[in-house]
């Protein structure tokens, strides 16, 4: 038995570390950010539906659920897109640190959502990193867009991420992925056609690296990562999975520096502020861990 958790937690870190090797890709991928994202989404969704025809999962559900899940959609199609573009006006470090604000979003977004209060320490933790995106923004202004993109795309995963965790309480996760995937192509489509002057030839012929870069983003870190994170959530708990995903910008940030070091070596003050946003993103998560086995040592206190 834990031989078999050791390996799971293993298989979790290495889901960490795909995660965080997404903004690489991002960085070696020579195409527009719409596009990028647009391909990702069509090919995950294709692999997606054959991984639903192999399993012969039913994926039948009803028109209003489907209008919240292409809801959904939209919403990881633009966090994707202010992510990618984000490393496009900055670099990668940059758009990992200020991704790290989503636990910020999160402290105002989930109880809204679930209609909870507000804990107090959630509100400390948010100005800490408020005061960790200021030392960032000061030391790296010439940045500025690329932080404001990246501060963006934190806003749109978290509210992706809170009103995906209400549907999961009711419906597949691979499920509500396919409709999403479907629904971004589809949305990401007509806004090509709109604003953007249509699919050209243009728009289909990619070099090989990018078809061989864009191939591992759809496959290897989105259909598969997705799949695995759901079958390692089943056999460790979810402050494991969540805290340890907070580890991504580590990661990435990290693989930058090794790969991207003439244009990822930021200033002493970028990394003090990313420290202070870092550690508070894995302070959050470990007091709320805390909080939830007291609740339930309570509750179960209380009942016998």
């Amino acid at each position: 038995m834990l031989n078999d958790k050791f390996k799971n937690y293993i298989h979790l870190h290495f889901l960490v570390f795909i995660a965080g090797f997404t903004a690489i890709l991002g960085e070696l991928i020579s195409i527009g950010s719409t596009a990028l994202v647009w391909y990702r989404m069509l090919i995950a969704g294709v692999l997606m539906f054959l991984y639903i025809k192999i399993i012969k999962l039913k994926i039948q559900v009803s028109t209003k659920t489907k209008l919240k899940f292409f809801g959904a959609g939209i919403i990881i199609a633009l966090h994707w897109i202010t992510f990618f573009e984000a490393i496009n006006q900055s670099n990668i470090s940059i758009t990992l640190a200020m991704f790290s604000t989503g636990a910020f979003f999160a402290s105002f977004i989930e109880p809204l959502i679930y209609k909870r209060k507000i804990i107090w320490y959630e509100i400390l933790f948010g100005m800490i990193v408020i005061l960790g995106v200021f030392l960032i923004t000061q030391s790296e202004i010439k940045y500025l867009n690329g932080i404001l993109l990246g501060v963006s795309s934190a806003l749109f995963s978290t509210l992706f991420a809170v009103i995906n965790g209400k549907f999961i309480k009711e419906h597949r996760a691979t499920v509500i992925s396919f409709y999403e995937f479907v629904s971004g192509v589809v949305f990401l489509s007509l806004f090509i056609l709109v604003f953007q002057g249509g699919f050209s030839t243009a728009f289909f012929v990619l070099s090989t690296s990018d078809w061989i870069y864009i191939s591992i983003l759809a496959s290897v870190c989105t259909a598969y990562a997705f799949i695995g994170s759901v079958d390692v959530m089943r056999h460790l708990s979810p402050y494991t999975v969540i805290l340890t995903y907070n580890l991504e910008p580590l990661y990435g940030i990290a693989l930058a520096l090794l790969l991207f070091p003439e244009t990822e070596t930021m200033s002493t003050q970028f990394y003090y502020g990313a420290f202070l946003v870092l550690a508070t993103v894995i302070a959050d998560g470990i007091l709320k861990n805390y909080n939830s086995r007291k609740n339930r040592k309570s509750l179960a206190h209380k009942t016998n």
